[in-house]
């Protein structure tokens, strides 16, 4: 692969700064970043038709909510151009999406809950610290990757936390 799409909404803070991380890991390593903006169904839509006539990409869909709740229109563009994608959260390979790669979202709503639970016995939300996710969990959908004709390397299924067949 030498393209990549990156789907990303410019609705919050979060789009700048992955943008800015994809763009830095992949030039090293000779991968074009395409930006796909988008705020709704047709711009998803139009923006994967569009990318996939160049040939020779895939689509990195960034963490958003907006991605959430489009979520199904971007997993049925992506199968219907041949376009192999990862997403930020498991549900998304679970929905048909190819694969997910992202913080395992149990742990954090459990973390949550914890510090619900610290504020409702009186500590101070900004006293509490802030923490980043300790686990990743990579899911691979092996019926979307057959449907894609890819032959996932087994290093790669070595290393899935999940395989949805």
């Amino acid at each position: 692969m030498t393209r990549v799409g990156v789907l990303r909404s410019f609705s919050g803070p979060a789009g700048v700064g992955q943008w800015a991380v994809i763009q830095a890991f992949a030039e090293p390593i000779g991968v074009e970043c395409t930006p796909l903006p988008f705020s709704n169904d047709n711009e998803i839509e139009r923006g994967i038709a569009a990318f996939e006539r160049g040939g020779s990409g895939g689509l990195i869909v960034t963490l958003t909510a907006l991605a959430t709740v489009h979520r199904q229109t971007i997993i049925t563009s992506a199968a219907q151009h041949g376009l192999p994608a990862i997403y930020p959260f498991r549900y998304f390979a679970a929905d048909g999406g190819l694969m997910s790669y992202g913080a395992d979202l149990t742990i954090q709503y459990r973390r949550a809950a914890g510090y619900v639970d610290r504020i409702l016995r009186g500590e101070k939300p900004a006293d509490l610290p802030v923490q980043k996710p300790t686990k990743y969990e990579l899911t691979i959908n092996l019926k979307t990757a057959k449907a894609l004709g890819l032959a996932i390397p087994p290093t790669v299924f070595a290393r899935a936390d999940e395989v949805i067949e």
